[in-house]
């Protein structure tokens, strides 16, 4: 039940923020000002629910070094998404015609604020994390990556294959991000950092959703393969070697650092016995 609760939690807020930007579509200021309000408040709502249903430290939302992280992770976001575009540029799939609009990326800054952190919290903080205490790290990553890739069939131009990206890419390097750390900061950072890059600077459809214009005013001509098509760059082959890469090395830190889980197994009396990470 903890489980339930904990994501209902979460999940209100998320769903109150997003009738609140639905509200007053088309005012960026507005939109910047709701998902700001939204990021914000959905962090202390999921250290009460956690504290209340668990009775411990919140110590994946710590505060000490919260800044850092969320700092560092963005840049990366971005960074990975910029090579992702320069390399579908290279071969003619991304164009830029001239500037966009600079209120554009007020309104998307707080959109995907809001996004980024009620998802971490929804998704890493509560569905991977307590699926990994029954599971190990692998087969909770496995299995919370094909349902988050699942969940964005409900978009707007969705595809399997969308589905499939968004569940190896997100999925993965997200997953992977939180075990390296242990800490919902880095992930909540990196998710920001790439949604961000893709819609408020590079002015791309993000799981094939439309979004208001960034800050480019650019379109992407090209097979689907290359530039993803109408799901935008993350079907794109580019963004699942990359995001892979990532996994990779976010998984070798986590291994490094003793984080992994490894499966539950069975004692002669039928308990589960497991050594989680501190």
């Amino acid at each position: 039940m903890r489980l339930v609760w904990q994501f209902a939690a979460v999940a209100a807020v998320a769903f109150l923020g997003g009738q609140g930007v639905m509200a007053v579509q088309g005012n960026p200021w507005l939109t910047l000002a709701i998902g700001l309000l939204t990021a914000v408040v959905s962090v202390p709502v999921y250290r009460w629910v956690v504290r209340r249903t668990e009775h411990r430290p919140v110590t994946e939302l710590a505060g000490k070094g919260a800044v850092t992280a969320t700092g560092l992770g963005t840049l990366i976001g971005v960074a990975i998404f910029a090579t992702v575009i320069v390399n579908i540029a290279f071969l003619g799939g991304y164009q830029v015609h001239g500037l966009g609009s600079v209120t554009g990326v007020a309104g998307l800054l707080g959109f995907m604020a809001a996004a980024a952190v009620t998802e971490e919290l929804m998704w890493r903080g509560v569905l991977f994390r307590i699926v990994e205490q029954r599971t190990g790290t692998w087969i909770a990553l496995a299995l919370t990556g094909l349902l988050f890739g699942l969940a964005h069939l409900l978009n707007p131009h969705a595809s399997l294959w969308g589905a499939i990206a968004i569940a190896i890419e997100a999925g993965g390097m997200l997953t992977a991000a939180y075990v390296a750390t242990r800490s919902l900061w880095l992930p909540i950072g990196l998710h920001f950092g790439w949604n961000f890059a893709a819609s408020a600077i590079f002015s791309t459809e993000v799981s094939g959703n439309d979004t208001a214009q960034g800050l480019l005013d650019a379109t992407m001509p090209g097979p689907a393969l290359l530039t993803g098509g109408e799901f935008g760059p993350e079907g794109s082959l580019y963004s699942i070697v990359f995001c892979v890469l990532a996994t990779i090395v976010f998984m070798w830190l986590a291994r490094r650092r003793g984080h992994l889980v490894p499966l539950r197994r069975r004692d002669g009396r039928g308990r589960a016995t497991a050594t989680l990470p501190r």
